[in-house]
């Protein structure tokens, strides 16, 4: 796995995540040149350096590079070595923001991941850690990384601007992974949700759910959304308030939603109903696009699907989002690996938005790094 391989050389601040996973899974060395070169503030930003930092943690003998003005990085990757650790998190981001490439990672370690973030928990650029625990674990458990120790618990939660929140998740290693076969999505069955407010009053959760009910109630009868107040420490620093939805069909599939309040002094205020009333529409607007991984997720698939063994993987997607494109190519480049995409418009037995079919042979990744016992 960290065999001396050619690195790779790319340019640009896009995409940085994807670049520095593929690159610790691959154990290719990457360089990034012209981060932000022509910016009045050039160079990687804070929120960056946190996660370069975070991947420094949970491997071992990594070697970064970066140069003055902090435009260029040169990453080796080292061993994927896990273990209790404990990062804070840039406010500038949420939790997700680090969260989502802990999830391609933590199955391949050496040591069983826990971790605990601090930071911004939930805010509107990132998916939030509610919906990440609603959709990707689900996702993981069905290429077989399950088990006790696996979970991501919400114990503070925090709002941007001032953050505060804080996140524990644990992750089982795995040797190989499952092939999975997710070509039919099913009908929805049922809504969940959870409206939180911090630092408000707590009947803004309530007017939350009864604006979100007023549009899903024509629908569906089966919708609870859980109203999550918290006070004191595990409020955080700033105030806000947010929905996040997730809709689970017949076969297992989940698909989900969210939105967040402007952060304090940013914006105009946000009434609790347009909010609740706005996620509500985006939810539905997810389960017209469909497929069998939500949109949030599609990458993560994808990889997991990537790394599989030597067998074939097939998941039906809605439309590809642009960063699932993108991620797409940098799978090629890493692993030499494409997929056959194939279209599906919708008609007699696929309703909503034109689907896509996923295939693809794994490449047979084996975790090395895994402790025999």
């Amino acid at each position: 796995m960290a065999t001396q391989a050619h690195s790779l050389s790319y340019s640009g601040c896009n995409f940085l995540r994807q670049r520095l996973v593929l690159s610790t899974l691959s154990g290719r060395p990457v360089k990034i040149r012209k981060i932000r070169a022509r910016d009045d503030n050039p160079g990687l930003r804070d929120f960056e350096a946190s996660f370069i930092r975070l991947l420094d943690k949970v491997t071992n003998g990594s070697r970064i590079e970066i140069n003055q003005t902090g435009t260029t990085l040169y990453y080796q990757p080292g061993l994927l070595y896990g273990g209790s650790m404990e990062h804070d998190c840039s406010v500038l981001r949420s939790i997700g923001y680090y969260l989502e490439s802990l999830l391609c990672l933590a199955p391949f370690m050496k040591h069983p991941l826990r971790i605990v973030l601090r930071g911004v928990t939930n805010d509107q650029v990132d998916p939030s850690v509610d919906v990440l625990k609603a959709t990707a674990l689900p996702l993981l458990k069905q290429f077989g990384i399950d088990g006790e120790s696996f979970e991501l618990k919400v114990l503070r939660r925090g709002m941007p601007p001032g953050g505060g929140g804080e996140v524990f998740f644990s992750c089982p290693v795995r040797k190989v992974l499952k092939p999975i076969q997710l070509i039919d999505p099913g009908k929805i069955r049922r809504i969940r949700g959870t409206a939180y407010s911090v630092r408000v009053s707590p009947q803004m959760a309530n007017r939350i759910v009864d604006s979100a009910r007023s549009i899903l109630n024509k629908f569906i009868p089966d919708i609870y959304i859980y109203t999550d107040h918290m006070k004191g420490i595990n409020s955080g620093k700033s105030p806000g308030f947010g929905l996040s939805l997730v809709a689970e069909t017949t076969n297992g599939t989940f698909l989900s939603a969210e939105l967040a309040s402007n952060p304090q002094g940013q914006g105009a205020a946000m009434l609790p109903e347009d909010l609740g009333r706005n996620c509500a529409r985006l939810l539905l607007e997810e389960i017209y696009r469909g497929g069998c991984v939500d949109s949030t997720n599609q990458s993560l698939a994808l990889l997991l699907m990537t790394l599989g063994q030597q067998d074939v993987s097939k998941v039906l997607l809605g439309p590809l989002s642009p960063y699932t494109i993108e991620f797409l190519r940098h799978l090629k480049s890493f692993f030499q690996i494409m997929f056959k995409i194939e279209t599906k418009p919708c008609g007699e037995e696929l309703k909503g938005g034109d689907k896509v079919l996923m295939t693809c042979v794994g490449v047979g990744f084996s975790n090395l790094s895994k402790t025999l016992k």
